[in-house]
C-alpha cells in the first residue's frame, strides 16, 4: 500500500518523446487527467476577463503598430503549431498587447495570445526576438502545460491526502510530504516544461523565417535585465525555470536541428 501511494506522485510523469522528421525533439506528458475543452474553456474565459478588464483601464491594444506587429509575427507561427499539436488548427487564435511595465508574455491553452508592452519596451525586441519569444509561449500551449499542471495538482493533492490519512500523519508530517513532493515532482517538472517550450519557439521561429538564435540574446538581455534590477535567480533546484545559463547551453545545442529550417526558408 505505502509502495502504491508514493508511486501516484510519480506514475502520471512519464513523458512521451515527440520528434519531427525535421527539427527539435520535445516531450508531450501523459500527465493530461482533465478534458482539453475544459482547459481550454476556462483559459478562455480567464483571457477574456483579462482583456476586459485592461480595456476599461485604458491599457489595452493602445499602440496600433506594436500590436499589428505582433499579429503579423504570430500569422507566421500558427501555420507550423500543428507539426506539435493537431488540435491547434481549431484553435481561435487571439493576439493582444497590454500596456504594463510588467516583462511578460503568455499564451493560454487553446491559442490566447498576450505581451506586456514592458517586454518590448525594456528589452527592445526585434522581430526574430518577438518570435522566439511568442513561439516558447505558443510551445506551452501546443504542449499542453497548463493542462498538465493542472491535472499534477489534482493528482498530488489528492495523493497528499490519502497518504496522510493512511499512514496518520501530523499536519506538520503531511506538509513536509507536500513540501518534498512539491521540490521532487513540480519543480523539476516545470523546468522540463521551460526547456521543451524554449526548443518549440526556436523551430517555430525558425520555419516563419525568423532567427532562431535570437533565442540566445533573449536570454542574454534577460540575464542583463535581471542584474541590472539586482533580481538574482534562485538555485536551480528550487526554481521552476532552468538558470539563464542552462537555458542559453541548452538552446545553443539545438541550433543545429533548427538553423536549417531557417536558411531553407529565408533563402529566396
Amino acid at each position: 500500500m505505502r509502495l502504491f501511494l508514493f508511486s501516484l506522485f510519480f506514475v502520471f510523469l512519464n513523458v512521451n518523446a515527440q520528434t519531427s522528421r525535421e527539427g527539435v525533439e520535445v516531450h508531450k506528458s501523459r500527465l493530461l487527467l482533465l478534458p482539453a475543452s475544459t482547459v481550454e474553456r476556462s483559459a478562455g474565459q480567464q483571457y477574456g476577463q483579462l482583456m476586459r478588464t485592461a480595456a476599461q483601464k485604458g491599457l489595452l491594444n493602445n499602440d496600433a503598430q506594436q500590436v499589428e506587429r505582433l499579429r503579423r509575427i504570430a500569422r507566421e507561427l500558427i501555420p507550423h503549431a500543428t507539426r506539435f499539436n493537431t488540435n491547434a488548427e481549431k484553435w481561435r487564435w487571439e493576439v493582444n498587447l497590454i500596456t504594463s511595465k510588467t516583462v511578460n508574455a503568455f499564451c493560454m491553452p487553446g491559442g490566447k495570445i498576450a505581451f506586456f508592452s514592458g517586454i518590448i519596451d525594456q528589452l527592445q525586441l526585434t522581430d526574430d526576438e518577438v518570435a522566439t519569444i511568442m513561439g516558447h509561449e505558443i510551445g506551452h500551449a501546443l504542449l499542453e502545460h497548463g493542462r498538465a499542471r493542472m491535472s499534477e495538482e489534482v493528482l498530488k493533492n489528492v495523493g497528499i491526502s490519502v497518504a496522510a490519512a493512511v499512514f496518520n500523519l501530523g499536519q506538520v508530517s503531511a506538509e513536509l510530504l507536500a513540501q518534498g513532493a512539491n521540490l521532487a515532482v513540480s519543480l523539476p517538472y516545470a523546468r522540463r516544461h521551460e526547456t521543451d517550450a524554449d526548443l518549440v519557439g526556436m523551430e517555430l521561429a525558425a520555419r516563419a523565417g525568423h532567427d532562431p538564435r535570437a533565442a540566445v540574446a533573449v536570454w542574454q538581455k534577460m540575464s542583463k535585465l535581471g542584474q541590472a534590477a539586482g533580481k538574482g535567480q534562485p538555485p536551480q533546484f528550487l526554481s521552476t525555470h532552468p538558470s539563464h545559463e542552462s537555458r542559453i547551453k541548452e538552446i545553443e545545442a539545438n541550433l543545429p536541428k533548427v538553423m536549417p529550417l531557417y536558411r531553407k526558408k529565408a533563402t529566396p
